[in-house]
C-alpha cells in the first residue's frame, strides 16, 4: 500500500450531480485499486473563480498528482500553470483537450466535444433531421459550445439553434416546450446533459404530443433518460464514460508517482452511442454507478 500518496482532483462538477458521482465513483474506486489516498473537490455551483482557488490550494499542499477538468482554460489557466511550475504532476479530464499541452497538462482523458458533436450532427443529418434545438444548460462551458458547434457542422445543410438554459430542470423544460411550440419546423432536440436537458426536453415533447415528430437525444447518460431510449421515447444517448474520466487519471497518476511512467498521449473515453438495440445492458451498469 502507498498510502502516502496523496492525489486531489479538482473539477467544475458538484458529486451531488448524477454525471459528476459517476466521476466521483472511477476516482474513488482508483484510489482504492492504487492503494493511494485521493480527494475529489468541486466548488459549489459552475464558478471559474472558487474552481480557480480549489486548485490554487490544493498546489499549495504539493500533492504527487492533480487531476483537474477545465472548462474554461482562459479562466482556469494561471492556477493550471502555477501547479505545473509547482513541479505538480497534472492530468485533465472531461474537459479542456484543446488547452491541454499549451498549459503544460500531461495528457488529457475525455471526449473531444467538437469532433463529437459532429459525429452526433451527423447522425441527426442521417436521420433525416433538418432543424434542431441544442439546448445548453451551462453556456460559458467551453466543452458544451463546443458540443453545439459540431453538432451545427455535422447538420451540414440543416438548422441548429442554441438554446441558454439552467441547472433547472424545471425551467429547461418550460423554455424547450416554448421553443418547440414557437417553431414548429423542429424537428430534433439534442441535449447536452441527460438528467438536466434530455430528461425535461422528453417530457416536453410529450406534453406538446409531438412525439412522431420531434427526435430526442442528449449526450451523457442518466438512469431515466436511458429508460426513455429504451422504450423509444427517445432516439440516442452519447456516452463519453465519466467512470473512466474519473478511474484513469487517478490510476495514471498513482502509477507515475510509484514508478515513473505514464502514457504518451491523450486518451480518448467517447463518444459511443447508446440506442434502443443496447440501453438495457447500459441500464444494469448504470445502476452501479458506473455508466
Amino acid at each position: 500500500m502507498a498510502k502516502d500518496i496523496n492525489i486531489i482532483a479538482v473539477t467544475h462538477g458538484q458529486a451531488s450531480d448524477p454525471f459528476w458521482s459517476i466521476v466521483k465513483n472511477g476516482i474513488t474506486q482508483a484510489g482504492k485499486d492504487q492503494g493511494v489516498h485521493v480527494e475529489y473537490r468541486a466548488p459549489e455551483t459552475f464558478d471559474m473563480v472558487a474552481m480557480g482557488q480549489l486548485i490554487d490550494a490544493a498546489t499549495n499542499q504539493q500533492p504527487d498528482g492533480l487531476v483537474i477538468s477545465d472548462p474554461d482554460p482562459d479562466a482556469l489557466g494561471p492556477a493550471i500553470k502555477k501547479a505545473v511550475a509547482a513541479g505538480i504532476p497534472v492530468i485533465s479530464m472531461n474537459s479542456g483537450i484543446g488547452a491541454a499541452s499549451k498549459l503544460g497538462i500531461l495528457l488529457h482523458v475525455g471526449q473531444d466535444e467538437l469532433p463529437a458533436g459532429r459525429i452526433v450532427g451527423a447522425r441527426m443529418k442521417d436521420m433525416g433531421l433538418k432543424n434542431v434545438l441544442c439546448v445548453n444548460q451551462e453556456v460559458g462551458n467551453a466543452a458544451l459550445d463546443q458540443r453545439c458547434q459540431g453538432v451545427k457542422e455535422g447538420l451540414a445543410g440543416g438548422k441548429v439553434t442554441v438554446l441558454p438554459t439552467s441547472a433547472d430542470p424545471t425551467e429547461t423544460q418550460s423554455k424547450i416546450r416554448a421553443a418547440l411550440s414557437s417553431d414548429p419546423s423542429i424537428d430534433g432536440v439534442i441535449g447536452l446533459s441527460a438528467p438536466l436537458v434530455g430528461e425535461p426536453a422528453v417530457a416536453a415533447v410529450e406534453a406538446l404530443g409531438a412525439q412522431s415528430k420531434v427526435k430526442v437525444g442528449s449526450f451523457d447518460l442518466s438512469s431515466a433518460f436511458l429508460k426513455d431510449v429504451a422504450d423509444g421515447k427517445a432516439a440516442f444517448a452519447v456516452d463519453q464514460q465519466p467512470y473512466l474520466q474519473g478511474y484513469l487519471p487517478v490510476t495514471f497518476l498513482a502509477q507515475h508517482a510509484k514508478n515513473g511512467t505514464m502514457p504518451a498521449g491523450n486518451v480518448a473515453t467517447g463518444p459511443s452511442f447508446v440506442t434502443k438495440d443496447n440501453a438495457g445492458q447500459v441500464i444494469d451498469m448504470s445502476a452501479k454507478g458506473i455508466r
